[in-house]
């Protein structure tokens, strides 16, 4: 059994299976189960909630497949050679990450299904060699743009006021003020807040209206789980509807480090990465006229500090906004604002930093910077 820092558990071998579930582990959340024969395990897994797990080229009993599948767990097949091309010059579309109505016969999910061979060497160097191109080719996209990043929640569900007010903050944003055009909304790129920003943005051109009838749309599927297929499906169905608007471009930036967070299909251009700390660290980077942060938890709270490490040391004209929304949330809940307005304290950040009540604030604030 490998552990990774945080909720990730890698098995590759029966004895290290079996020694954690008879150590009584019932909630089989974030395990990646990579290669095994699984026939003789059937009962044992079946006992389990296996609602968050990965199983990834294993063989199992008639049936056991569909079972876990329908319960949540993300199935993909045995992929001896890299789906996607390491010499990559270009960022993804949607529709070539999801090129298969099933998404373990995807690129997206092969090449999941891939990375979990990480200990071979020509593995390491072919993941090496595509984030290399991807970071060149997204320097080269965000280069003539205005990138403002929206942080928040991965977990907000579509059908969620926290959803709806992701979004409108996306079309706030990405929306022409009359005296310039709007900025491009950069995120995560995957579900939850990021979706949500990224299709605010996507169909700001179309205005509230157009909108509130993707929010309906959507909300009839929820989450990715159990089905990411009927994800997909629901976001295809708003994209087709959409068709007719002038495009907006926006930006995801997500990871197959967490393969069973799909990313969204309503950024225009996918920067995805191997490597998930070179991903944070590119997505921060790149979002040069502020960011926005919606109320989440742990990898929020990181991404704030992370760009309150940048802007701590940087001269002033080199610092953008940094706006927390959600007065109770970051006061109350999760007191990052008080450590933050501390830590900017007597600093040139400290004008940039912010806590307001409603994306409107937030929107009015990044705009005005700008000006």
């Amino acid at each position: 059994m490998t552990r990774h820092a945080g909720r990730l558990i890698t098995i590759e071998s029966l004895a290290d299976l079996d020694r954690r579930l008879e150590q009584g582990g019932t909630r089989l959340v974030g395990w990646r189960v990579v290669g095994l024969d699984l026939r003789d395990r059937s009962a044992e897994l079946a006992a389990r909630d296996t609602s968050r797990t990965t199983f990834a080229g294993c063989v199992f009993a008639a049936g056991d497949d569909a079972l876990h599948a329908a319960r949540g767990a993300l199935v993909l097949p045995a992929v001896p050679r890299p789906p996607a091309d390491p010499r990559r010059t270009a960022l993804y579309t949607a529709d070539e990450l999801y090129d298969d109505d099933a998404y373990g016969a995807s690129l997206d999910g092969r090449t999941y299904a891939w990375t979990q061979r990480r200990h071979d060497p020509d593995v390491l160097l072919d993941r090496t060699l595509h984030d290399d191109g991807i970071d060149r080719a997204l320097a080269h996209w965000v280069e003539p743009r205005r990138l403002v990043g929206v942080m928040g929640g991965h977990g907000l569900p579509r059908g969620s006021a926290g959803y709806a007010e992701a979004a409108r903050l996306g079309r706030l944003l990405s929306a022409s003020d009359g005296s310039r055009d709007g900025f491009t909304v950069a995120t995560g790129g995957g579900p939850g807040a990021m979706e949500a920003a990224n299709l605010g943005a996507r169909l700001s051109a179309g205005g509230a209206a157009a909108l509130e009838g993707a929010l309906d749309e959507l909300a009839a599927v929820p989450s990715y789980r159990p089905s990411v297929e009927a994800w997909v499906s629901a976001a295809r169905t708003v994209l087709t509807d959409a068709a007719g608007l002038p495009r907006v471009d926006t930006l995801g930036v997500p990871t197959w480090h967490y393969g069973h967070e799909p990313s969204n299909l309503f950024a225009t251009a996918i920067a995805k990465y191997f490597r998930n700390a070179l991903r944070e660290a590119i997505l921060l980077q790149v979002c040069g006229h502020g960011i926005v942060f919606l109320p989440g938890a742990g990898g929020t709270v990181q991404e704030i500090f992370q760009d309150a490490c940048e802007n701590y040391y940087a001269a002033e004209d080199a610092i953008a906004p940094m706006v927390l929304v959600g007065r109770e949330h970051w006061t109350e809940t999760l007191p990052a604002w008080p450590l933050l307005r501390a830590l900017a304290k007597g600093r040139p950040m400290e004008r940039h930093v912010h806590l307001v009540d409603t994306v409107e604030d937030a929107a009015e604030i990044v705009r005005g910077a700008d000006r």
